[in-house]
């Protein structure tokens, strides 16, 4: 994460620098098109695109972020793992599941998502249930994959 936060606040400040010389560069030439204040605008442009892919990749990581914290509460969750009460009892009211079952509710879920994003809709997500998700036979719901 301190990698992250180094090269964004690095890039911001590149791009910053960058501007303060095109202003610099455009005053010391009266406001006149110059070699010099075209040189200091390609320096601003590129600087801008590495701030932007600086961005870009801290937006990534904050979501894998989100995404491995929701994951691991989930699992703490339906593992009953999570939140205990006084007495020693999870606080939740639902019986845990186990890990390899969340784990192909998860991938069926997934797959639905990649399915309703790509226009088949929900009719076309049961014709085309990947292989590589198992089911469970104890689960009567599973019984139809």
């Amino acid at each position: 994460m301190d990698n992250t936060v180094d090269a964004l606040n690095n890039a911001y400040l590149e791009f910053v620098g960058a501007a303060a010389d095109v202003l610099e560069a455009k005053e010391i030439s009266g406001g006149l098109k110059t070699p010099s204040t075209d040189a200091a605008l390609e320096n601003f442009k590129q600087r801008w695109e590495l701030f932007r892919v600086a961005c870009d990749q801290a937006e990534e990581f904050v979501e894998s972020v989100k995404q491995r914290i929701g994951s691991e509460c989930l699992v703490d969750e339906a593992t009953g793992s999570s939140v205990t009460g006084k007495s020693g009892q999870t606080t939740t009211g639902f019986p845990p599941i186990s890990v390899v079952r969340l784990e192909q509710m998860s991938k069926a879920v997934r797959w639905l998502v990649i399915e309703l994003q790509h226009g088949s809709g929900a009719s076309g997500a049961a014709a085309h249930t990947p292989s590589y998700v198992p089911f469970d036979a104890r689960f009567s719901e599973d019984a139809g994959q």
